[in-house]
């Protein structure tokens, strides 16, 4: 089962309608450099990252990054390829995938390796070396018109963060005009709540067990103070 956040229960729209709503929001969000064509070839492959492994280091080194990406993010692609082999899916692109199964229960494992593949790719551009400082000017109005002051955000996310019981994932996401801290269990994306994410926090421990063991919030606040990539949030936010 998915999280009450992303499958409401009262939703009145139709299925079309959310389907249509969730496309578009896959379609606008932003996966950084990574070059990807209008329509992805089969199989789903792995993206490049954005930078070197040791890119991001000592706030997060490449012995994790090289699992990270190199063994869990490759094992979703890999799971995936082999789960929709054969089906009416296996010519999608990815983010086509992930609406066509969201809320199918028969689904759940197309969706979870999907959705992973789909979170992490979105991670990795939510960092950058040399990240954190002050947002540009646009996306700093909008956090302050929303938050109060980029320290405010920057500590609502850390609690979203730190207080995610077991693994998923912290996102500053665009509701419409307003902007918000949500966060989301294992697999699961903003997205299908018809909600835009511009920047995410991966707080699986693969994220940072090598590096932090069970210091969640120093992982954490550091990925906020000198890795997060307030460009990529304002590129998605359009």
């Amino acid at each position: 089962m998915h999280s009450p956040l992303l499958f409401p229960s009262e939703q009145a729209t139709s299925r079309r309608q959310f389907l249509g709503t969730s496309l578009g929001l896959l379609a606008a969000v932003s996966l950084g450099g990574l070059a990807r064509p209008a329509r992805a070839a089969s199989p789903i492959v792995l993206p490049a990252l954005p930078y070197a492994e040791n890119a991001l280091t000592p706030v997060i080194t490449a012995n994790t990054i090289g699992f990270h990406y190199g063994k869990h993010h490759k094992a979703y692609v890999d799971n995936l390829n082999k789960l929709i082999a054969g089906s009416d899916l296996a010519d999608l692109p990815l983010e086509k995938i992930i609406a066509a199964v969201a809320g199918k229960a028969d689904k759940t494992a197309i969706f979870n390796n999907a959705a992973q593949t789909w979170n992490h790719t979105f991670y990795w551009n939510s960092l950058r070396p040399n990240g954190g400082g002050e947002p540009p000017a646009a996306l700093k109005q909008r956090i302050e018109a929303s938050f109060g002051s980029v320290d405010a955000l920057k500590k609502e996310l850390a609690t979203a963060a730190t207080g995610q019981f077991g693994s998923g994932w912290a996102w500053l996401v665009a509701d419409g005009d307003k902007l918000k801290v949500v966060k989301t269990g294992n697999a699961d994306v903003p997205l299908t709540a018809g909600l835009k994410p511009l920047l995410t926090i991966d707080v699986w421990e693969h994220a940072y067990y090598l590096d932090y063991q069970n210091r969640r919030a120093d992982y954490v606040n550091a990925v906020l103070d000198k890795l997060i990539n307030w460009e990529f949030a304002l590129k998605n936010l359009g």
